[in-house]
């Protein structure tokens, strides 16, 4: 934009508000003219009394933060401003330095100086501010028939269309493969054609092996020549230099057949971008690949060195195999294939693991070593020896990489450890006694990336592991997955989920909140599909991260958006929250309970998630106001932690966290339209500047003891 443009937005704002332009012109100075702002905002504030006390306590308890107009938020938002003027942040999504956030001393300095130190990002958050505390913003909560249009644009993966598309694509890349190895640039031990076979009977063997996981693994796709032309050389020039500049720079191409299969090459017309959110976890964007190398642990926790606490005050007795942040549960990445994954998501929370190697696709590298059982017996007895601890989330890489032997070896081990926490408690007096292993996750997307792995040998190992878990106390049993699109769930996906529920686990789902599957719409058809095939949807992030998510980065205020304006449409009546919570007594019948639900409520999906981001400080929330915006326009808000679940104690020594989003509302917006979206349905998105984290339901929620625990934590340092 240029400086005329810039000038003019900003005499547009001045235009449409006599208050801000006379704050500035009768000042004379910044101060004074933020005076008269104050008193001016203050003026409408204490007509509103449930408003005053949430200046005044400096957070919006429930009931308040329901009470709040699309004005209040607006008038926050400007005292916000005022009362943390002059703050100064960094920004890590452009360099390590500071940048202050002074809007309206900003303003002042433009008008009265001439001082741009703003760009026009910056401006027209400023406009639609001030536009939303007069009116001329509106909430425009859509109607429902709108909200089911804008679904009616995301096809699933289950639509005969797309179907048959996949099949086209399964077959070209078949006979890709049958030509590379006849030309001998593609060899494997394994997958051999014998001499003197018929082209049709080689491609009758490679359909064969297309249905085993082996296959999919050791074919999986590692180089960016190879990766294009097995898609038609349909990726452009530009996006090849990247990819080509992506392995230069160390990060790995991993992209399986069956993965493969799902993204468009030449689509019709109306199916073009529809594989958006697909095609965002297979190539990667250009601030990753700047980055690489240089990427910071988002999660500070993550960070662990040996016999000292992490963030959370937590002492783990691995640096890399074992993270925690609450009490009640900790996560175990095992020694061994599971620190692998079917494929590399480009917004992958572990990129920082993957970039020092401990995560990688090297998969004979990864077989369990001899040392292996030792180092699980001692995780084991980290949680046998725990007081709190009462959940394990076995995940990765990802838990179902790991052979059917070694995932057994896991379980088997959870289980005796189980066991032995509540022979310990036997010893232990009501009131002193330790919490007991109530809930087991597997952490996946392989149902997703490689749906060939769920094999009745997998189901049995699972059934086996729950039926005698049960008589250890365990009554949950999880297996959490990643689905992004409804355009993932193909009828192979399908099968794998239904496998998987027989077993008598639940299925539940974490979506990503990336750009891709931000769209109006997206993630609300996501929520329909899953939900009819008995999928609980868990948990919808915010992308996290630094300069390296940039691209993918769709922010907080769409994400609140999403869930005030479109998410809506599925929150369940209170009268059928305890059978959704009873879902773990029949896992077997998810489907049929959901789907029956579904149809009894009227809802087009069960929206039994909550939208969330993981914080660089402790633990996961949507509770945050917006106290200041950069220059550039982005925005800053002020995290308050999840106070509806329990913490670490150190939560009260840190307070609370500020971040920096990684784009502006404006940038988000036009990366929208870039996608063929229509800005205008994205607009009031600028309103909401403060959020408050919605309640756990209750199918989440840990079972109650017969008995009464201890209230002392065991391997906590604050």
């Amino acid at each position: 934009m240029t400086v005329n443009k810039l000038q003019a937005l900003l005499e547009l704002l001045l235009s449409e508000n006599d208050i801000l332009r006379n704050s500035i012109n009768n000042s004379s100075s910044a101060g004074m003219m933020k005076d008269a702002l104050r008193k001016w905002i203050m003026s409408y504030i204490q007509t509103r009394p449930y408003l005053l006390d949430c200046c005044t306590a400096g957070d919006v308890s429930r009931n308040k933060f329901d009470k709040l107009n699309w004005k209040d938020v607006a008038s926050l938002r400007i005292l916000d401003y005022l009362d943390n003027a002059g703050i100064r942040v960094r920004d890590p999504s452009i360099s390590k330095k500071e940048v202050v956030s002074d809007p309206f001393g900003q303003l002042y300095a433009a008008v009265k100086r001439g001082k741009y130190e703003f760009r026009i990002d910056f401006v027209l958050d400023m406009l639609m501010l001030f536009r939303q505390f007069s009116g001329k913003l509106s909430k425009s909560i859509p109607p429902k028939k709108k909200v089911l249009e804008w679904m009616s644009r995301h096809p699933s993966g289950l639509d005969p269309e797309i179907v048959a598309l996949r099949n086209e694509n399964r077959n070209r890349i078949i006979r890709k493969f049958i030509e590379l190895m006849e030309k001998g640039r593609i060899k494997d031990a394994k997958f051999i054609f014998e001499p003197g076979l018929s082209y049709d009977e080689k491609y009758a063997m490679m359909l064969k092996w297309w249905q085993t996981r082996l296959f999919h693994l050791r074919f999986a796709i590692r180089d960016p020549e190879i990766l294009n032309e097995m898609l038609d050389y349909s990726i452009s020039g530009k996006r090849m230099k990247l990819l080509r500049k992506a392995k230069e720079a160390g990060i790995p191409t991993f992209v399986n057949p069956h993965y493969l299969s799902l993204l468009n090459v030449n689509p019709p017309a109306h199916l073009k971008g529809t594989d958006e959110a697909i095609r965002e976890y297979v190539f990667y964007s250009k601030e990753l690949v700047k980055e690489f190398g240089n990427i910071v642990a988002w999660e500070m926790e993550d960070i662990v060195e040996a016999g000292k606490p992490n963030a959370a005050g937590w002492i783990l007795p691995s640096n890399h195999s074992m993270h925690r942040r609450y009490p009640e549960v900790a996560i175990l990445i095992p020694n061994n294939v599971g620190r692998a994954c079917a494929g590399l998501c480009s917004s992958c929370q572990r990129m920082y693991d993957f970039q020092r190697g401990h995560l990688n696709f090297d998969l004979s590298r990864l077989k369990p070593k001899s040392s292996w059982p030792d180092r699980l017996a001692q995780f084991m007895d980290y949680f046998r020896q725990d007081s709190q601890l009462r959940d394990i989330l076995i995940t990765g890489g990802d838990a179902l990489m790991a052979s059917d032997k070694s995932l057994e070896a896991v379980l088997d081990a959870v289980y005796e450890m189980a066991i032995n926490k509540i022979e310990d408690n036997k010893k232990r007096p009501d009131g002193k006694k330790y919490a007991e292993m109530r809930r087991v996750r597997l952490g996946t997307r392989l149902p997703t990336y490689l749906p060939q792995r769920i094999t009745m040998d997998l189901v049995s190992v699972l059934a086996a592991f729950k039926k005698k878990a049960v008589k250890a106390g365990m009554t949950q049993f999880v297996i959490q997955t990643h689905f992004e699109t409804a355009m993932e769930i193909t009828p192979v996906t399908r099968k794998a989920i239904e496998r998987l529920q027989s077993a008598g686990w639940i299925v539940t789902n974490q979506l990503v909140f990336t750009a891709g599957a931000s769209k109006r719409g997206h993630t609300a058809k996501l929520r329909q599909v899953l939900t009819d095939l008995g999928v609980l949807n868990y948990y919808t992030f915010t992308v996290k991260g630094f300069k390296e998510n940039s691209n993918n980065f769709a922010t907080n205020e769409r994400a609140v958006q999403e869930q005030m304006q479109e998410k809506i449409l599925g929150i369940l009546p209170p009268e059928y929250l305890e059978e959704i919570a009873n879902i773990s007594l029949h896992p077997e019948d998810s489907k049929k309970i959901l789907t029956d639900i579904r149809k009894r409520s009227g809802l087009p999906f069960l929206a039994l998630d909550r939208n969330v981001l993981n914080l660089p400080g402790v633990g996961k929330s949507l509770t945050f106001r917006t106290i200041g915006i950069t220059p550039g326009g982005k925005r800053v808000l002020l995290f308050d932690h999840d106070h509806t679940r329990r913490h670490s104690p150190i939560i009260e020594k840190m307070g609370k966290v500020t971040i920096v989003e990684s784009k502006s509302v404006a940038a988000y917006i036009a990366q929208m339209e870039s996608m063929g979206e229509d800005p205008a349905e994205y607009e009031s998105m600028y309103g909401y500047s403060i959020s408050k984290t919605e309640a756990i339901m209750p199918v989440y929620q840990y079972p109650d003891y017969e008995f009464e625990t201890t209230e002392e934590m065991t391997n906590l340092e604050v």
